[in-house]
């Protein structure tokens, strides 16, 4: 039977559908889910330890193809007039599936800086955190912005020591011996060199924003990082890619195909997990569909589950 993961009288549909923009209150800050777009992900292939008897127990959770659909785009820090992004969507993309991808399918992205004019805030960023060097989470600083402006301003751009020097230490032939599918979701050399004149290296623990701080929380990639955002006594993490999708808070120990180190990754995943159903502070999941803000809870025997909020 098919299992609902929602509280009552939520909207279950949202978990199959791409993301909106959606905005909450955190004590002085405004947050807002700023969609780019979405990939949508094979389950078997992007989380191989689930089972096909898994995808009938979790089939709330995929779409209509039988698909998981992971929202891009960026979070939205607005504090006063000032104003943060962390991460920055996949630009204007437009990829459909490829056969022998077994992990993605589909991939689309374009609307971050149409949404970023709509919410004003287009030319009052001030720097762009990274929680990694994936495409898909820097690919508008590779674009020229509308009008032929430099994309986000002279915003500087915030990536985790760790993050920046492994990709800057990769072989130029390791990408091309990749096959062809592969590649064009592969963070580059060129890439690397047209974000270096922005890049600022932060350190774990280092305050980038009031009342944000960088988490490093390696496994996804090397330098993975979330972000603790604090204010009023109110506390909300960014996750990044340590968790995908909703079904991985009840399962934490599933291994997703794209982490640079699935032991680590799991270990942290179960980490973080644990923590936020013991503290109650709100989450935020980059890749979640349309239920991107959200609390885990814990029930007396010790399942959890995401439970969204806004």
């Amino acid at each position: 039977m098919t299992e609902t993961r929602f509280a009552p009288g939520s909207q279950a549909e949202r978990l199959r559908r791409p993301p909106r923009l959606r905005t909450i209150r955190h004590g002085l800050m405004k947050l807002t889910y700023v969609p780019d777009g979405a990939v949508f992900l094979k389950p078997r292939g992007w989380l191989p330890d689930a089972t096909e008897q898994d995808w009938v127990t979790y089939a709330d959770h995929l779409d209509a193809d039988g698909h998981l659909v992971a929202g891009i785009g960026g979070l939205l820090v607005q504090y006063g007039r000032r104003a943060l992004l962390i991460d920055a969507g996949i630009g204007p993309v437009v990829a459909p599936d490829h056969p022998a991808n077994p992990m993605t399918g589909a991939t689309y992205g374009g609307a971050l800086v149409r949404n970023l004019a709509r919410l004003g805030v287009a030319n009052r960023i001030e720097a762009v955190a990274f929680s990694h060097l994936h495409l898909d989470h820097f690919g508008w600083t590779l674009q020229p912005w509308p009008g032929g402006t430099a994309p986000f301003g002279e915003a500087r751009y915030l990536v985790a020591e760790p993050e920046w020097e492994f990709w800057q230490s990769l072989a130029p032939d390791l990408v091309e011996a990749l096959p062809d599918w592969a590649k064009a979701s592969m963070t580059t050399p060129a890439m690397l060199a047209a974000m270096a004149p922005r890049v600022q290296p932060i350190l774990n623990g280092d305050e980038i924003f009031p009342g944000i701080r960088a988490q490093s929380i390696p496994g996804h990639s090397p330098g993975h990082t979330a972000f603790a955002i604090k204010s009023l006594g109110r506390r909300l993490v960014m996750i990044g890619d340590a968790l995908h999708s909703p079904v991985q808070v009840a399962h934490p120990e599933w291994t997703s195909a794209s982490d640079f180190n699935p032991v680590e990754g799991i270990r942290r995943r179960r980490i973080l997990v644990d923590r936020l159903a013991t503290t109650g502070d709100l989450a935020f999941g980059i890749h979640f569909a349309d239920v991107p803000f959200g609390r885990v809870h814990r029930d007396p025997d010790g399942r959890t589950t995401w439970i969204p909020v806004g």
